[in-house]
């Protein structure tokens, strides 16, 4: 079993943490949490870009001009997209659709590789108990300066809401919040470190299990 060195709030070491394998001890295959990571960005993508079609722009419903005698070249109508205001030939459309699919076994194991990697590299820590008795960022951001991931960029993942914690971090730079049951892999990759609590450990096996179980 994978074992971290277990800090208090004031960044002193005062034990050890003891993580199970399955989370936080699995070989690492690059190419998994790749596949993963991309699938989760194309999921959450918004599309926005929208043009019309000939059919669907205003006006241009008869004919410019007769088809022979004035010289010019034939037109059947303005809303072609030959003409400004016309529409547009094989532009961006709002109902494209980016999805890739994902089976849940190869999002969990690409969540196990990424919080291996940070067990490996000594980017992970864990704290007996997170909490900052009012929405400060002031006392947030001391706490964070005390471990071994100050001045780094962080993910801050805890077991249970807590809205101070949420509120103040909001007010830092390079620093992120998340909830213990809501673990994403571009999350994990975005940030250098990953904090958590006791207690969030716990939440993290626990619904890792469950999702295991459901899988079946």
């Amino acid at each position: 079993m994978a074992t971290v060195k277990l800090y208090n709030m004031t960044g002193k070491v005062v034990g050890e943490q003891a993580l199970p394998d399955r989370l936080f001890s699995v070989p690492v295959r690059p190419t998994v949490v790749h596949q993963v990571a991309v699938a989760q960005q194309a999921n959450s993508r918004e599309v926005l870009a929208h043009t019309k079609t000939k059919g669907e722009v205003r006006g241009g419903g008869r004919k410019p001009w007769k088809q022979k005698g004035t010289g010019r070249a034939r037109q059947g109508s303005t809303r072609n997209p030959q003409w400004r205001g016309g529409g547009v030939a094989f532009g961006p459309r709002n109902d494209r659709n980016f999805k890739l699919k994902v089976n849940k076994a190869m999002k969990q194991a690409a969540l196990a590789m990424v919080l291996s990697d940070k067990v490996t590299n000594d980017r992970l820590i864990v704290i007996d108990q997170f909490t900052i008795p009012a929405a400060k960022t002031k006392q947030l951001r001391d706490t964070m300066a005390t471990l071994p991931s100050a001045q780094q960029g962080s993910l801050l993942v805890l077991a249970d809401l807590d809205t101070n914690v949420v509120r103040a971090a909001q007010n830092i730079a390079k620093l992120a919040y998340c909830a213990a049951d809501s673990l994403n892999i571009v999350d994990l990759l975005k940030y250098e470190y990953v904090v958590l609590d006791q207690a969030a450990v716990k939440k993290v096996e626990d619904t890792y299990r469950k999702a295991k179980a459901k899988s079946k």
